[in-house]
């Protein structure tokens, strides 16, 4: 009778690796939505850049996003198991011939742009349309919801 063997180190990380993250390339455009704390309050910062580094390593995989501000380059580095991360969005595929984009670092103004890969763009944006038909019919669905129970509230107080 042999005792049972405890599960190997790949098997518990392939359990927690987070299934909600796309799959994303260097080159691609992401918006990472980033849990902030200010003060003693919490709130989700947006992030949106284009991604110029990706390791994917299971729970050790982190990415690189940079953008572009005011003529200052901003980066920022994070774990893909990080739980600050609350979504990360595809917002458009990029056309690169690189794994990593350091060399954007060095580039200015237009030089900096990066190809959009012109089929997925527009997959992504129908995408994008479909979760913005879905919110609104899921909001208004809300509304209808609650002026049915106005309703019925109204019609107990008159009737009591």
């Amino acid at each position: 009778m042999s005792p049972e063997q405890p599960p190997s180190s790949q098997a518990l990380e392939q359990d927690l690796v987070r299934q909600d993250i796309p799959e994303f390339r260097p080159g691609d455009t992401i918006a990472v939505h980033a849990l902030i704390s200010e003060g003693g309050k919490e709130r989700i910062q947006i992030f949106q850049g284009v991604c110029i580094h990706r390791k994917s390593r299971g729970l050790r995989g982190s990415f690189t996003v940079r953008k572009v501000t005011d003529n200052i380059g901003v980066e920022r580095v994070w774990s893909l198991a990080s739980p600050r991360v609350t979504k990360i969005e595809l917002v458009s595929r990029g056309r690169v011939r690189r794994a990593k984009l350091y060399y954007l670092r060095d580039l200015r103004g237009n030089a900096a742009r990066i190809k959009r890969k012109v089929g997925d763009y527009k997959s992504a944006l129908a995408a994008l349309e479909a979760e913005k038909t879905a919110k609104a019919e899921a909001k208004k669905a809300r509304r209808e919801a609650k002026k049915a129970k106005r309703k019925a509230k109204k019609a107990k107080e008159t009737q009591g």
